[in-house]
């Protein structure tokens, strides 16, 4: 099997794409940072606002990822839409 080389800029631009794809699913379900941040067990916004930008280098962990699919009832694999466009940029 070959080595292949990622860029570390490709997995800053993965997590900015499965932020991207949480916030805009969020939006469509209408339910605010702060409900979803209750919802998987954080008192503030900041956790739910920083992954979604990504920003501060945070990112949704994949048990996150898991949580918030089951409560916006989507399959997990909704948050990796677009995906595949990141190494093709």
């Amino acid at each position: 099997m070959d080595s292949i080389e990622f860029l570390d800029n490709e997995f800053i631009l993965l997590h900015r794409t499965i932020g991207k794809n949480v916030a805009k699913i969020r939006k469509m379900k209408k339910v605010t940072q702060l409900d979803l941040s209750l919802s998987i067990g954080y008192n503030s916004t900041s956790v739910i606002a920083k992954a979604e930008a990504g920003t501060e280098g945070r990112h949704f962990s994949v048990e996150q990822l898991y949580k918030i699919a089951k409560i916006l009832n989507v399959s997990m694999a909704s948050f990796f839409e677009d995906i595949n466009t990141i190494s093709e940029s």
